[in-house]
């Protein structure tokens, strides 16, 4: 790839990259926020204008003070210390606001972005199909779609203050440059000499000397600093895999510790963190590498000034006071123009940060479209059906996994109130899958369904807020929607007397109570809320047969009481029991268009128990 090429590709990346950042950026400026949010931008824009402003008057004010001082002028000198007093005093209210409208603006953003992102990643199930998309590989380009925590909370933190803090950096040095550098060209004069025979003068020789400078500076800090993008991006992927890694050993600590996997679970942790140690030190390395030089190239800028119009002040052409001014004015054009200089290292954390932000704002804007497509298709949702409104029914409805295989298909099922259903199958054979699907959060299902009004799902794993246990057993409505006798009731029933006494008590109940506990108190708070439909997932594989007979006795009571019907997935036989019809998945031949079907047959369970 020759030069040209090389160029018009590195300006379509930085065209790109731009978009992407307008993208993320704008929607804050233009949302309900966007009047308070352009305001302190714009005040923020106004205190930067009026800081270089006061960097102006201070170079002037060199001038005449070190003159002062040279000619031995002491009314001056004093006039000129007391002039510096009110530029000093209104440098440093200039100072103090724009750093606290900056935070202000930097925290306010983040928080509007934080909601922002929060209502996308929890509505329609987005949090729940981007997991899907982690675990079957159907992630974006950049990766799956890892740790949504350390994007939600981390990544929105650092692309907000950032973005503020590079583009006033930015706005700044644009600004002193434009403010200093007519300066430096009626203080720096011409630069005359020889050559050939023939004499050539060049006009604002220390502008020219300035700019040569730091382009130089600039290109070299690119090539040195370039590697610091790929690397920061990295780092923030391996220390969120090593903080979720011990999350994951913090929930899990009880099966881990009868398991006894400390070793293994060391090695792991051992592993990642290692991960993260590695990258770390190839940053640091080139961290290093970049140090060195703009360090050497902002030591060099200190006496850079002096020495280009050191021959001018001692052949007597200027004073000291001028000599002070251009070496100030040379120091403010010198810093605007290293501005990439000396905030490359910045630019590559800021840069990694968004790109992980598109990134996830790919993956989310894919699920939102999806879901979308979903609807207009008619894939599997909560559609009006012929038959009543208290029938489940589903016609033609077939389920994928997401590697892409067909797991059923054309599958028609109907149950009315008061038919309890059992459903059986081999273990991984989709009976988990086809009441996600019911549940309308399985992604890869199309047909047509109608769920009952008023169902609840009883997953094999239930989750528990942290917090009070009557916030756990009321979820996910407020607690106070009920009195504590009803929620006492609730837990006796469910066989957890020894709780209704703690329903203020505040845990984590997911890792205090047993798996047995914890299937119990998922029973409780159906209990609690009647629901008229009730779909159990193994929610009595944890108890012995007496309490799951026990359990199984009130959730029929239940459903009869409020005209519904119970739907079960269980192995084991006794609960068959306790259903009048059972829904089998078989497994069909190779080549079937489906690897399993439902088979219908009605089972005289209820006549045997009665």
């Amino acid at each position: 790839m020759n030069l040209l090429s090389r160029i018009a590709q590195k300006l379509r990346d930085f065209k790109h990259f731009s978009r992407r950042v307008w993208t993320l950026s704008a929607p804050y400026f233009r949302s309900e926020d966007k009047w308070k949010a352009r305001g302190l931008l714009a005040a923020i824009v106004l205190l930067n204008l009026g800081a270089v402003y006061m960097l102006v008057l201070l170079n002037e004010w060199n001038r005449v003070f070190y003159d002062a001082l040279q000619n031995k002028d002491a009314a001056v000198f004093w006039t000129q210390l007391a002039r510096f007093t009110y530029l000093a005093f209104a440098f440093i209210i200039i100072a103090v606001y724009r750093f606290y409208l900056t935070q202000l603006l930097e925290v306010r953003w983040r928080a509007w972005m934080t909601a922002h992102y929060l209502e996308r990643w929890l509505a329609d199930h987005a949090f729940y199909k981007l997991e899907l998309a982690r675990f079957t590989g159907n992630g974006d380009a950049n990766g799956t779609p890892d740790n949504p925590d350390q994007r939600i909370q981390e990544d929105i933190n650092l692309f907000t203050t950032y973005s503020i803090s590079l583009s006033m950096g930015l706005l700044n040095a644009v600004v002193t440059l434009v403010s200093f550098v007519g300066i430096l060209w009626s203080l720096s004069g011409a630069f005359a000499f020889n050559f050939n025979g023939a004499s050539y003068s060049i006009p604002g020789f220390m502008v020219w000397m300035a700019v040569l400078y730091c382009v130089a500076g600039s290109v070299i800090t690119h090539y040195i600093g370039r590697p610091q993008i790929r690397l920061n991006f990295q780092q923030q992927q391996v220390e969120a895999d090593f903080r979720h890694h011990m999350v994951r050993v913090r929930e899990y600590s009880e099966s881990i510790a009868l398991d006894k996997g400390e070793a293994v679970e060391r090695a792991q942790l051992d592993t990642r963190f290692a991960a993260v140690l590695t990258n770390y030190l190839k940053l640091i390395k080139k961290q290093k590498n970049l140090v060195w030089f703009t360090n050497f190239f902002g030591q060099a800028a200190v006496v850079f000034p002096f020495i280009v119009a050191a021959p001018r002040f001692f052949s007597g052409a200027i004073q000291l006071g001028e000599l002070i001014q251009i070496s100030s004015a040379f120091g403010r054009v010198q810093d605007s123009l290293s501005w990439l200089v000396d905030n490359y290292s910045s630019l590559a954390a800021w840069r990694a940060t968004t790109d992980r932000l598109t990134s996830f704002e790919d993956n989310i804007s894919a699920v939102a479209q999806q879901g979308r497509a979903q609807a207009a298709s008619n894939l599997i949702a909560n559609d009006a059906h012929p038959l009543a409104a208290d029938t489940l029914a589903v016609s033609d409805l077939s389920l994928k996994l997401p590697t892409g295989a067909t797991l059923l298909s054309g599958v028609s099922l109907q149950a009315g109130p008061g038919q309890s259903v059992l459903l059986k199958g081999p273990s991984g054979s989709g009976k988990s899958t086809l009441f996600r699907a019911l549940a309308g959060i399985w992604p890869f299902a199309t047909g047509r369904a109608q769920l009952p009004p008023d169902a609840m799902f009883i997953p094999q794993r239930p989750y528990f807020p942290d917090g009070s246990l009557r916030n756990a057993l009321a979820y996910p409505q407020p607690a106070a929607q009920y009195d504590d006798a009803a929620l006492k009731r609730a837990l006796t029933d469910a066989l957890l007397p020894q709780l209704a006494s703690r329903l203020d008590d505040e845990d984590a109940w997911s890792q205090k109570l047993s798996g047995g506990e914890q299937q119990r108190l998922a029973i409780a708070r159906v209990l609690l809320k009647k629901p008229r439909w009730i779909f159990a997932d193994e929610a009595t594989s944890a108890l012995d047969e007496a309490a799951e007979r026990n359990i199984y006795d009130k959730l029929l009571a239940s459903v009869k009481t409020a005209k519904g019907s119970l739907v079960s997935i269980a192995h084991r036989p006794t609960v068959a029991a306790f259903h009048g019809t059972l829904w089998e998945l078989e497994k069909l031949p190779e080549g079937a268009p489906a690897l399993y079907r439902v088979r219908e047959t009605p089972h005289d369970g209820l006549a045997q128990k009665a």
